[in-house]
Parts: structure tokens; sequence; C-alpha cells
């Protein structure tokens, strides 16, 4: 699948997992709005798959939602039993519109695990910072270095990390990723939800 095939359909999966979560949780636009520091119209936009959010503006609406930035792209529930098995080939594939960073849902669509894993595909010199704050449930998450390097900021902490480097996190603070080199970066992210704030 080509990222011109793909691209229409993850904004109209991201505009009705916005719409699913925003409606199960009670929320009305404007309250959503004031609950993420996002606009009620660009909030409006995103939920009929009229704009192309950044990664920022969307993890600012998953903080707002108490879910994690991955849970975005999920596919709906199907009717029958999820397949476990997600092909490489089905696996959506999104880009970053300001920072070019590519990030790959490998995990099920719509399988029932407290467990994501993204790829994420770093370019040189990109630099994503978000605004994330605690969510509830907990999201832990996980960074390891397949290739290259990733510096990233959690809060006041500085973590430099190479090949093989794996930083594990509680996302619950601002945090920011950048790639000092002149390479492309591989990463994988695994994100865990559920687990009480004590397991980290």
């Amino acid at each position: 699948m080509t990222e011109t095939e793909a691209a229409p359909s993850l904004n109209d999966r991201i505009a009705q997992r916005v719409r699913e979560l925003r409606a199960t949780r009670g929320l009305s636009l404007d309250a959503l709005a004031t609950h993420c520091g996002v606009s009620r119209s660009m909030i409006s936009l995103i939920e009929r798959g009229e704009s192309s959010p950044t990664a920022v503006l969307l993890e600012k609406l998953a903080t707002g939602l108490g879910v994690s930035l991955a849970s975005l792209f999920d596919a709906p529930a199907p009717v029958a039993e999820p397949e476990p098995v997600a092909r490489a080939a089905d696996q959506p594939q999104w880009r970053d519109p300001h920072s070019g960073y590519v990030r790959r849902n490998v995990s099920p669509g719509g399988f029932p695990s407290p467990i994501q894993v993204v790829e994420v595909l770093f370019p040189p010199k990109a630099r994503v910072a978000y605004e994330s704050a605690a969510r509830e449930p907990v999201v832990h998450q996980q960074v390891w270095v397949l290739d290259g390097v990733i510096d990233i900021t959690l809060g006041d902490e500085h973590h430099h990390l190479e090949t093989g480097d794996c930083l594990a996190m509680v996302l619950d603070r601002p945090m920011s990723y950048h790639n000092p080199t002149r390479k492309t970066t591989r990463y994988a992210v695994v994100i865990a939800t559920g687990l009480s704030s004590s397991a980290r």
C-alpha cells in the first residue's frame, strides 16, 4: 500500500477514532477543546477527516482523551473476532506532515491487548516536541533503538540513545525526540496501558 493510497483512509480512521473516543467519554467538542488545548474548529475538521493533523496536535488530542497516540490509528473494532496476526502489508503507515517522521502500527488492529507496538523512522536532524501529561489509565512506553541515534527529553531528564539502547518511561510529562545525526533513525515503541503508576 502506498502512502498516497493510505493517507485518505488513515485520516478517516483517525476521524472515526476521535469521534468514538470523545463520545465514549461524554465530551462535547467544546469540552475536549478546553481539556486538550486544541481549538474546537480544528477538532471538528479532524473528526470530519478534512485535516491532516501533525503528530504534536494528535498527541494533544490523545492526552485529552486519556489514550496513547498509537491508539488514534486503530481500526474500528470488527464485529467478528479480531485477527491476531497483522501482516506487514496491512500495517498502516502514517507520515507526520511537520517533521516527516513515519510511524507504522505493527500490532494487530482491534485485538484485545494492553500492548501496542509501533515502528518509527525518524529523519535526520528532525525534532518533535509533545506536551504530554498524565493519563488515566497510566500509559507506559519503552523506546528501543533498532538503528541509529535518538535524543529523548522527558520533563527535565535527557537521554541519549544509540543502537540497541532501550528507554522505559511513563507518559506523564512533556517530552521531545531529536535525531542529531545525518542518518535516519529507526526505533520501536512498545506501549502498555492499564498498569498502575507504581509499575515504573
